[in-house]
C-alpha cells in the first residue's frame, strides 16, 4: 500500500438533532526551510603609525578603520507545518469502519489539538555592539626632544658688521614619525632580546618556566607596540533566523533568503541596504498529478458505493542550493510538500 503523508487537526464535535456526529477538519502539510545565519563582525581601528610601517617595518599597513561583516555558518532546517489554505473537512460518523482508516493514516503524520497554527516563527537576536579598542601607546622616552637652532647676531669687526654663528638649544615636540621610528627600534630590540634568551647569549641564565614566562611577555609588549602601526581588531557575532516557504505556483524556484551588508550586517530579504543571498530549489522527482476523470468515469463512480475522500501531499524530492551571487555556499536534498502532488484517497461510507 502506498505511504501517505498528512497532517490532521482535530475539530469540535458537531451535533445534528439527537444524534452526535463527528467531523474531522485536517490541513495539508507545507515544507518551510528554516535558515540560521551567523555573521563574523570585525571593527578595525587603523593604528596612529600606519603610515610609517612601510618604511620601519617593512610591511603596509591599513591606515583606515572600518567595520565590515561576514558570514560564518549557516544550518538549514526544513520543518513541517500546517497549509492554512488547504483545509478540508471528514464527517467520520459516516466512514464505514467508524474512522478507525482515517485515524491509521493520519498516524503517519502529526496530529494536534485546537487552532492549528504555524509551528515555528522568526526569532531575532542582535549582539551588543563591540566595545572600541584603545591603544596602550608604550612608554617611547619622554615626548619632547632637543633641537639645535642657529641663530645669528651681528658683531662689529674692526668697523664693519659681520654675522657670528650662534649655538642655541630650545625645547621641542616630536613628530610623529620620530614616533614611529622609536617605537620600531623598539621592536627591533625586543626581537634581538627574544633570540639571545632561546639561544643563550645573554649575560642572565634562563631555564624551562623562567624563559617560557620571560619569552611570553616580550612577545606581549611585541604585539603591543606592532598595534601602534598595523591597527587592532575585535570581533563579534550576529545571528539570525529566516524562513523561505516555497510556493508551487512560481515558475523560477529562486528566493531571497536574507541580505547581507557590508557595513549593517545580516538584514531581512526586504531590506535593499545589503546584496541577496538566494535560496534556490530544484525538483528532482515529482509524482505525476493523477488524470481528469472522464465524464463517464464520473458517472459510474456516482452510481457506485459512495465514498469520502481524504486529500493528501505527495511531497518532491528538491535540491536545495544557497547562493552568494555566483558562489555556492550551502547544498542539500530535502523533501519539499507543497511541491509535490496532491491526490486522494477514498474512505467507504457506512451502507444505509
Amino acid at each position: 500500500m502506498k505511504r501517505f503523508f498528512a497532517f490532521v487537526l482535530l475539530s469540535a464535535f458537531a451535533l445534528t438533532g439527537a444524534r452526535a456526529q463527528e467531523s474531522v477538519t485536517y490541513s495539508l502539510p507545507q515544507t518551510t526551510v528554516h535558515l540560521k545565519v551567523t555573521a563574523e563582525k570585525e571593527s578595525f581601528i587603523a593604528g596612529p603609525y600606519a603610515r610609517f610601517a612601510q618604511k620601519y617595518l617593512g610591511a603596509a599597513a591599513r591606515t583606515a578603520d572600518a567595520t565590515t561583516y561576514r558570514l560564518r555558518s549557516v544550518e538549514l532546517t526544513p520543518l513541517t507545518e500546517v497549509n492554512p489554505s488547504e483545509s478540508y473537512t471528514l464527517e467520520t460518523g459516516r466512514l464505514a469502519d467508524g474512522g478507525s482508516a482515517l485515524l491509521a493514516f493520519s498516524a503517519q503524520g502529526l496530529v494536534s489539538l485546537g487552532g492549528g497554527q504555524r509551528a515555528t516563527g522568526i526569532a531575532w537576536r542582535f549582539p551588543a555592539p563591540a566595545t572600541q579598542g584603545a591603544f596602550n601607546e608604550k612608554d617611547l622616552g619622554e615626548n619632547l626632544t632637543s633641537a639645535t637652532a642657529t641663530l645669528y647676531k651681528s658683531v662689529v669687526e674692526g668697523g664693519a658688521f659681520s654675522r657670528v654663528a650662534v649655538q642655541q638649544s630650545e625645547v621641542v615636540e616630536k613628530s610623529l614619525e620620530n614616533k614611529a621610528a622609536e617605537a620600531a627600534q623598539r621592536i627591533f630590540d625586543l626581537r634581538r632580546s627574544r633570540v639571545q634568551i632561546i639561544t643563550g647569549d645573554t649575560d642572565a641564565t634562563y631555564s624551562g618556566e623562567a624563559m617560557g614566562a620571560a619569552i611570553a611577555e616580550i612577545t606581549r609588549i611585541e604585539q603591543e607596540y606592532l598595534s601602534l602601526f598595523y591597527g587592532l581588531s575585535e570581533t563579534s557575532e550576529q545571528t539570525m533566523h529566516f524562513d523561505v516557504i516555497p510556493e508551487k505556483a512560481r515558475e523560477a524556484q529562486m528566493y531571497v533568503a536574507f541580505r547581507l551588508s557590508d557595513t549593517d550586517g545580516l538584514l531581512p530579504s526586504t531590506d535593499i541596504a545589503g546584496r541577496p543571498i538566494v535560496l534556490e530549489f530544484i525538483v528532482e522527482n515529482r509524482l505525476e498529478e493523477p488524470a481528469a476523470a472522464s465524464a463517464e468515469e464520473t458517472g459510474k463512480k456516482k452510481s457506485a458505493q459512495p465514498a469520502e475522500l481524504l486529500h493528501y501531499r505527495v511531497p518532491a524530492t528538491a535540491t536545495v542550493r544557497l547562493l552568494d551571487a555566483e558562489q555556492l555556499l550551502l547544498q542539500s536534498r530535502i523533501p519539499v510538500y507543497q511541491l509535490g502532488t496532491e491526490c486522494t484517497y477514498p474512505l467507504p461510507l457506512k451502507k444505509k
